[in-house]
């Protein structure tokens, strides 16, 4: 991969976060709102989230400072990672409406 490819998917991949962290503080704020019941299982979706996403900059970290068959395989396992993040956010956010 390019120096070029290798920017952009970091580049694309740090945004994500960024939206990721948005959503979560969003859904943070929805929890905070809602009945004591509803909040408890809401706190505990949004604590799992949030340890996805820190493993998610922890593979970012590793991924900038990765170069060959090392970035090829760190960034095959952040695409699982990635699909992962996705799926839970998305699945918190339809629970939750």
């Amino acid at each position: 991969m390019s120096g070029a490819s290798k920017k952009a998917y970091i580049e694309k991949l740090e945004a994500k976060l960024r939206e990721w962290s948005v959503d979560i503080d969003k859904l943070k704020e929805k929890a905070g709102n809602s009945e004591a019941k509803i909040r408890e299982e809401f706190h505990k979706r949004i604590e799992d989230l949030q340890i996805k996403r820190e493993d998610i900059k922890k593979r970012l970290r590793k991924l900038k400072e990765a170069s060959g068959e090392t970035w090829k395989d760190l960034r095959s396992g952040t695409e699982d990672l990635w699909q992962d993040m996705k799926a839970a956010i998305e699945k918190v956010k339809s629970k939750f409406k």
